[in-house]
């Protein structure tokens, strides 16, 4: 099915016309899992790169342009006569632009799904970084065997958990999955504050710094590579269309993202304050690898359990909403003139098992996630947060943008590209450096 086809029939739906509409707060739960996903991990991170109040401010500004931008969308969407990000582009640019948007969202998600099964292997089966070696949970808990080491456990994994999740047709019916995934995420931020707070009561935080400390290991240059990992953090556009188009009222999504955005960004606050609190500069680019060290107590090392699981736990859970869009998307590259997907059993396995082999295989032979992260969001991510909206709305194919619009979206592509292009030189300059 086209983009632009089918402008009365939400995306992979299934095959029941009739069936219930989806709620707001189902849709605020989807957008929310969608939102946190891997990138909770990423953001003490980020602190340890930029500091406390530069990491707030980059939080809160990606956050304003990521309403923004769904705005943008959403507006052009209900104007128009599609219901897919695609076809919004399709209306803009033609079928170029609907193809950019479809390989935007496959490559992202793609990531992000390897991204994934690369966090569940580090709590599971562990990781070797450098001359660090940091056990995985099954290891910790009943030794080194052949059965949980990191091909086997993630194996296990995605065929016990991911598989009967990902064969729903929608993604309404990923909405207690959702939940549940959301409350784990809480829990894991609740646990690791209580944590942080211990610790600052008992005096043995180390002190964060306020703003980024320039010297010979960190340029100024460095700091911009933070940006494309909170862009990554940001990005769920790709599922606007899938979760607002089986609300009973469409016109809710703009409610749904903005409560969802407003909820991740307080946990984003949190998490990274209180992860950086714990850690410092030993903060790891998947703070779960840190919480592998053993604690002074039966209690705190529990705690340290409860918080890998949990958060393990809420990965598994999310997986089967990025994979959704995924599916979506490569079968609408693939094969524009076929039927909807959820309607044709025999290629939704198909596509459906083929993604998930292949994200198996890149989690098995890719290590480390913060330079995913960059890559991610110095492109595809940063395209379909930003770059893409701004253009829809600069483009104006429907006549409906303001003065006001326009120059914001100039203002949003401007800072997207120059970030992104620093990002990028700095990132390469870096690794030619350290080879040299």
């Amino acid at each position: 099915m086209s983009p632009s086809a089918g402008a009365h029939v939400p995306l992979l739906t299934g095959t029941n016309s009739a069936a219930e509409p989806g709620s707001v707060p189902g849709a605020v739960f989807n957008v929310a899992t969608t939102i946190i996903g891997a990138g909770i991990m990423s953001i003490p991170a980020i602190l340890k790169v930029l500091g406390v109040f530069p990491s707030f401010a980059l939080i809160l500004i990606v956050a304003v342009l990521a309403e923004v931008s769904v705005e943008f969308l959403l507006r052009f969407t209900h104007a128009g006569e599609t219901r897919t990000y695609a076809g919004v582009m399709r209306e803009a640019f033609g079928s170029y632009g609907a193809i950019s948007v479809q390989v935007c969202v496959i490559v992202t998600n793609f990531g992000a799904l390897i991204l994934y099964l690369i966090i569940i292997g580090d709590v599971l089966s562990g990781k070797e970084s450098g001359d660090e070696v940091h056990l995985g949970i099954l290891q910790q808990w009943f030794g080194i065997h052949w059965w949980n080491s990191r091909e086997v456990a993630l194996l296990i994994t995605l065929v016990l958990v991911m598989l009967p999740l990902v064969l729903y047709r929608r993604v309404e019916s990923l909405k207690y999955s959702s939940a549940i995934s959301t409350l784990l995420a809480v829990a894991f931020v609740a646990i690791c504050s209580g944590l942080a707070i211990v610790a600052l009561v008992q005096g043995k935080t180390q002190t964060p710094k306020l703003v980024p400390r320039l010297d010979y290991q960190t340029s100024f240059f460095d700091l911009f590579t933070a940006v494309p990992v909170v862009v990554t953090a940001f990005t769920f556009h790709f599922n606007v269309h899938p979760i607002g188009f089986e609300l009973a009222k469409p016109s809710d999504m703009k409610t749904a993202v903005r409560l969802a955005i407003m909820f991740c960004a307080f946990i984003y606050f949190t998490i990274g304050l209180f992860g950086y609190l714990l850690f410092g500069d030993s903060t790891q680019s998947d703070i779960l690898i840190n919480f592998d060290q053993s604690s002074d107590s039966t209690v705190g090392s529990l705690c340290n359990s409860l918080i890998r699981v949990s958060y393990a736990l809420h990965i598994m859970l999310v997986f089967p909403i990025l994979n959704f869009s995924l599916r979506s998307n490569i079968d609408e590259l693939l094969f524009p003139k076929k039927p909807l997907l959820a309607t044709d059993n025999k290629r939704f396995v198909i596509i459906t098992l083929v993604l998930l082999v292949f994200s198996y295989l890149a989690a098995i032979a890719i290590p480390d996630i913060w330079y995913f992260f960059q890559f991610l969001g110095s492109t595809t991510a940063l395209c379909l947060a930003f770059i893409f909206p701004g253009t829809i709305a600069l483009r104006d194919a429907l006549g409906i943008s303001t003065r006001k619009d326009k120059i914001i979206a100039l203002v949003m592509i401007i800072l997207a590209v120059v970030t992104s292009v620093i990002a990028i030189s700095t990132n390469i300059y870096n690794a030619l450096s350290s080879k040299s």
